[in-house]
């Protein structure tokens, strides 16, 4: 199979062995991140996944593009019962196999990881969102509640800014170089926690993970159609949905939240009045992805 930039090393450490004094600090290491499993799917693709929590129900959480596991817990943080993060392909430790790939292909990734552990819940963040809409539109009855947030387009079409970020991050990560990697990481985050303590263990973790990992260029081929070919088949959905937007986010239009809202029978709509919700609206958030995921 081929890899993202650069096999990483078979034990999952650190690309550059050596100190880079143009990385960022943030005056403490960073906490160490939690023991994940390589899992083996039924298409043969290995993905990373991580388990938290104990019994019933069960959530699988789908990261975004570029996006990571450490990224993604903070949303499940207050969500009762099993909650199992994973990196789709191409992201993390998971296998980056020969492209082009498809959303039906991360659609796979996200039915193998919520069969293997009896999911009956799922929760999409952009890329994941559409990823399981596309899920959904082939088998309507497998949740029985799902969370989309800032959901990806689905017929296919991207914005420029979405093209340039990724294009930014992928370049940077493929230098290998922390302060590149830093600068694509901080363009996408707020200028409000630029330069807070927050913010430097964030960009820190982020930088590190990436360096360590990689970040597959396969990932620029998953728009060549569109995530779901048919957006009426999420009319069959028979399970509840939460839709979460926000106004002002040029990757994520509070258009195409409210869009899928509507073809969902289901669904309720939230959308914040401004964008970087999770570092706004945090406590906000996990109190209401929580409380519809745990009725």
């Amino acid at each position: 199979m081929r890899r993202r930039f650069g096999p990483p090393p078979p034990d999952g450490g650190p690309r550059l062995q050596r100190p880079d004094p143009t990385g960022p600090r943030s005056g403490r290491p960073t906490l160490p991140t939690a023991p994940t499993e390589i899992v083996q799917t039924p298409s043969g693709v290995r993905l990373e996944q991580l388990i938290t929590g104990v019994g019933d129900p069960v959530t699988v959480f789908g990261h975004g593009l570029g996006g990571d596991i450490a990224g993604t817990r903070p949303l499940g943080s207050a969500v009762a019962g099993r909650r199992v993060f994973f990196h789709f392909r191409g992201h993390g430790r998971s296998d980056a196999p020969v492209g082009p790939w498809s959303f039906g292909d991360l659609a796979s990734d996200l039915r193998a990881v919520a069969d293997r552990t009896s999911a009956t819940r799922a929760f999409g963040v952009s890329m994941g969102a559409a990823a399981l809409a596309r899920l959904l539109s082939e088998s309507p009855g497998r949740f029985e509640r799902v969370v989309f947030y800032l959901p990806a387009p689905l017929d296919g079409t991207r914005s420029p800014a979405a093209e340039t970020r990724l294009e930014r991050l992928l370049a940077a990560v493929e230098s290998g170089e922390a302060a590149a990697i830093a600068a694509a990481v901080e363009a996408e985050m707020p200028p409000s926690v630029r330069n807070t303590p927050t913010g430097w263990s964030f960009l820190r973790q982020r930088v590190e993970q990436l360096q360590r990992d990689g970040l597959s260029p396969e990932l620029t081929t998953l728009w060549h159609e569109p995530a779901v070919a048919d957006e009426s088949a999420l009319r069959a959905f028979q399970g509840r949905a939460l839709v979460i937007g926000c106004v002002g986010d040029e990757v994520h239009p509070a258009a195409g939240a409210e869009r899928l809202a509507a073809l969902l029978p289901e669904a309720d709509l939230h959308v914040y009045d401004h964008p970087a919700v999770l570092w706004n609206n945090r406590r906000e958030l996990r109190e209401r992805v929580s409380a519809f995921l745990n009725d």
